[in-house]
Formats: structure tokens, C-alpha cells, sequence
């Protein structure tokens, strides 16, 4: 017998929300595969280590099973994922702070080489970002979040406004400002 979740895979996720708090197993799975790869690689932009942000993707989806009950459904669901993933990130940032200052996982950018058949360049390019990552890592979190959104989740200055519940224009203001600070920490004078 198949559950009412798996029969309608398209639920909205503010339903499988009220289907978490009413104690859906099958509902926390189903948001779970929709939404693990955006909330890993949203903690990965904010945290800088792969490990971490895995377990940080992992706890927020903890959060939200244990705070399915305080979500209200007629608020859209990634704001409110998000915040969690951020606010985990955030703690995240000062505990490590606190412990060590280990830098981010060099491989972490990886995924953004093109494969070179010249070596230099491919060298050339790991070093660019290998800076990217450290100069990221120097920024505030409201810096790193802002640029993360929109440059390496593509999100769009609307959608941005929304997810952080701000205006547009403050969205524009303050990427146009981590913009200078990150294009500083790559020691580019220029802009």
C-alpha cells in the first residue's frame, strides 16, 4: 500500500511540512530528496568545508522535523529552511572560530574546473580558486550569503528579497558592496 505522499510527489512542501508535524515519516523523506542538494551546497558557499556542511545540511533537516509544529503554512517553506540552514551555519562559523582557524577545503571548488588538456592552466585555475574560496572565507556571513545566492545558487535579485526578506533594492545594495570587499580580499584594486 502505497502512502498518500508517495501518491501525490508533487505535494507542496509547506503540506509535507503539516504531514512532518503530524507525524509522516515517509513526508520528512520526500522533503529530504527534494531539498538535500540545495541545502548542502548553501551551508558548503556559507561554511566552506564539505564535511560540515554536510552535517549542517543533515541537522537542518533535524530542525525541521522538530520544529515542523512552529512552521506556518501560510509562509512559503524555503525562507524558513533557509533561515534554519543559516542560522546553523552561523553557529557553526563562531564555534570553529572559537576552537581553530582551519582554513576551507581546497577541493571543496573543484566542481568548477573545466577539464584543460594544458596543465598551466589547469594549475592556473586551482589556484584562482583556491584565492576565490580563501577570500570568501575573510568576507562577513551577510557578505559570503549574498554572494553565495547570487553567484553560485543563481538566484535572482527578487528571489533573493524574498528568501531573505528584505527589499530589492538592499539585495542590490549589499551585492554590489560584498562585491568590492571579496574583489579586495583577491587583491583587485579595480571597481
Amino acid at each position: 500500500m502505497t502512502s498518500r505522499v508517495e501518491s501525490e510527489p508533487m505535494k507542496a512542501d509547506s503540506e509535507l511540512v503539516m504531514n512532518i508535524k503530524a507525524g509522516n515519516k515517509q513526508a520528512l523523506q520526500t522533503l529530504v530528496e527534494r531539498h538535500k542538494k540545495a541545502a548542502y551546497r548553501m551551508a558548503l558557499g556559507l561554511v566552506g568545508n564539505r564535511d560540515d556542511a554536510y552535517d549542517i545540511s543533515q541537522e537542518a533537516f533535524l530542525r525541521v522535523y522538530r520544529s515542523a509544529g512552529t512552521f506556518d503554512q501560510a509562509q512559503p517553506f524555503l525562507p524558513w529552511f533557509y533561515t534554519i540552514v543559516a542560522n546553523l551555519s552561523r553557529t557553526w562559523l563562531r564555534k570553529r572560530k572559537r576552537v581553530d582557524h582551519k582554513m576551507v577545503d581546497v577541493d571543496d571548488a573543484s566542481y568548477l574546473l573545466v577539464s584543460e588538456d594544458n596543465p598551466e592552466r589547469t594549475m592556473i585555475k586551482k589556484e584562482t580558486i583556491n584565492a576565490l574560496r580563501n577570500a570568501l572565507m575573510k568576507l562577513s556571513f551577510e557578505d559570503r550569503e549574498i554572494i553565495t545566492l547570487q553567484h553560485f545558487r543563481g538566484m535572482s535579485y527578487d528571489e533573493i528579497a524574498e528568501l531573505l526578506d528584505i527589499p530589492r533594492g538592499t539585495v542590490m545594495s549589499r551585492l554590489y558592496y560584498a562585491r568590492k570587499r571579496l574583489a579586495k580580499h583577491m587583491g583587485r584594486t579595480d571597481g
